[in-house]
């Protein structure tokens, strides 16, 4: 199996930039039909897979676990679809919306990629989605949590876009009632970066807690580059809030984590992160402040996962020389899985050709129902929804970061372990 990184975008595939998206139109190839178009591969040519993930900077690790998750898969496949090498091409998305425009730019324009898994990020799938849909691909969001990628009232352009990963609705209803009825918290403050995923989670837990009888004392905003939150943080601290939520990611969260200690009025104060900080990057970044800083988040314990998680993350503990380093390779793996069965049912075959129809692709991937993944079942609504959610808490136990380890530092701290 090869896989492409940004470096390595083939001449074809830049020329095909400078010409524009691939246009999409019914066409009839071979045996096959298609409103969309139809992927022709030859005997011996590749089933093209793309990726796009955050996998430089601060919040690597939040991307190249899904990255890691759907290679597994793949090996488990025997590396092959439909009778076909797969040959994954896999695009930076940096976790922003110029990155996930740039990267879906650059998959759209390439010849035969069938479909695309990722991304991490719901600013890149806020962007990438709807130029993937255009050129005709499906894609597969990994831990784009964002509400609105999969709401009812999203708009046609995201029809394209299915999700393995949950949507922040749940997660923000079970964050705020463990805040509440755990906590025995009856007052909260939140800080987002802006950032679909950050701003949407603490709206929803924000909405929640005051369903539950709660005070919301403050909703506060901040940008990803701030370093001196001083100013925000000690507005919060005149509230005196008894959770302050921050469902942000690494580089903020750790300027936020650091600098609570110097406002008095927050010593009582519960910091509470969100799942995208579940990383090597959060202990070095936070330092000797992230000891004890408990994150929300989904339950990947193995008495919570599927059956055969264990042996996932041992395939992913002996090919990568470390165990996973975040939350959503389950969910990647389950991603590459329902598509590569969704090809499998919807390809067609003539003499030694194999053809397969973009909508037809689409619609198999609607159709998954109560496929048993390894991060729980699979089941795909009509707005693209097709993962589950179980509620977690973790805490990191120590600030050392060769100590890191998902389960240990970070620990599971509810529910109670079985």
């Amino acid at each position: 199996m090869m896989r492409w990184s940004t470096c390595g975008i083939s001449m074809i595939a830049a020329a095909a930039m400078s010409l524009g998206l691939s246009a999409v139109h019914a066409e009839t190839k071979g045996p096959v039909t298609d409103e969309l178009g139809v992927i022709e591969i030859p005997k011996g040519a590749p089933i093209v897979i793309g990726g796009y993930w955050v996998i430089s900077g601060p919040d690597t690790a939040l991307g190249l676990d899904s990255q890691r998750g759907a290679e597994v898969a793949f090996e488990d496949l025997g590396n092959k679809i439909a009778g076909h090498d797969i040959q994954f091409i896999v695009e930076d998305d940096g976790c922003n919306a110029e990155g996930g425009q740039t990267a879906a730019t650059k998959l759209a324009a390439m010849p035969n990629v069938v479909a695309v898994l990722g991304p991490a990020c719901s600013s890149a799938a806020t962007t990438g989605a709807p130029i993937l849909w255009k050129a005709g691909l499906s894609s597969i969001g990994t831990a784009t949590t964002a509400v609105t990628l999969t709401a009812p009232d999203r708009k046609p352009d995201y029809q394209g876009f299915l999700r393995t990963v949950y949507s922040d609705a749940d997660q923000g209803k079970n964050d705020a009632k463990y805040f509440f009825n755990e906590l025995g918290c009856k007052t909260l403050a939140t800080i987002h970066d802006g950032s679909p995923y950050a701003s949407q989670l603490a709206g929803a837990a924000a909405a929640t807690f005051r369903e539950l009888g709660g005070e919301v004392v403050a909703e506060e905003a901040v940008t990803p580059t701030d370093v001196d939150m001083r100013p925000v943080l000690t507005g919060i601290g005149t509230k005196k809030p008894c959770v302050l939520y921050f469902p942000t990611f690494v580089a903020a969260t750790a300027q936020i984590l650091r600098q609570i200690a110097d406002v008095p009025d927050l010593k009582d104060t519960i910091p509470m992160g969100g799942s995208a900080v579940m990383a090597p990057g959060m202990i070095e970044a936070a330092g000797d402040a992230v000891k004890g800083f408990r994150i929300t988040n989904v339950d990947i314990s193995e008495d919570t996962m599927g059956q055969k998680y264990p042996e996932f993350v041992q395939k992913y503990t002996e090919k990568f020389g470390e165990g996973p380093i975040n939350s959503f390779h389950a969910q990647a793996y389950d991603a590459a899985m329902m598509l590569a069965k969704a090809i499998e049912a919807v390809a067609k075959t003539e003499g030694d050709t194999t053809y397969i129809g973009k909508k037809a692709l689409n619609e198999a991937l609607y159709q998954t129902k109560n496929m048993e993944g390894i991060s729980g079942t699979i089941n795909c609504d009509d707005h693209g929804q097709c993962g589950g959610f179980n509620f977690a808490v973790y805490e990191f136990t120590d600030s050392d970061p060769s100590t890191y380890k998902v389960g240990e530092n970070p620990k599971r701290i509810y529910p109670a372990a079985k």
